[in-house]
């Protein structure tokens, strides 16, 4: 399996912003479509966004459309997922996926990083 390593959480007040990166240890993301999911405490895991490889196709979940942008550097191997205009509600720890396209879930997941926005 490919292992997946994010960093960039923090500490941020509410209208701050913060940058997440994901990378995989050993292995390439060419090919594979690659996700972010977040899960707050108490509440199950959902999805945030996704980004093809080659960068052509990207989805966000609604709560976070206009204020997150999820890309990704193909030199350095890295997914990325920039948030701005933080809001509490989005503290949660940020967890990054990633499948072969035309896979039906994601099979490879990072460890997570937490978010927390404070108000």
């Amino acid at each position: 399996q490919v292992q997946l390593v994010e960093s960039g959480g923090g500490l941020v007040q509410a209208g701050g912003s913060l940058r997440l990166s994901c990378a995989p240890s050993g292995r390439t993301f060419i090919g594979y479509t690659l996700a972010w999911f977040r899960q707050a405490p108490g509440k199950e895991r959902e999805f945030v966004a996704r980004i093809t490889w080659g960068g052509d196709s990207t989805y966000y979940a609604d709560s976070v459309k206009s204020r997150f942008t999820v890309s990704r550097d193909n030199a350095k191997n890295t997914l990325y997922l920039q948030m701005n205009n933080l809001k509490p509600e989005d503290t949660a720890v940020y967890y990054c996926a990633t499948k072969r396209a035309a896979a039906a879930e994601y099979a490879y997941w990072g460890q997570g990083t937490q978010v927390t926005v404070s108000s």
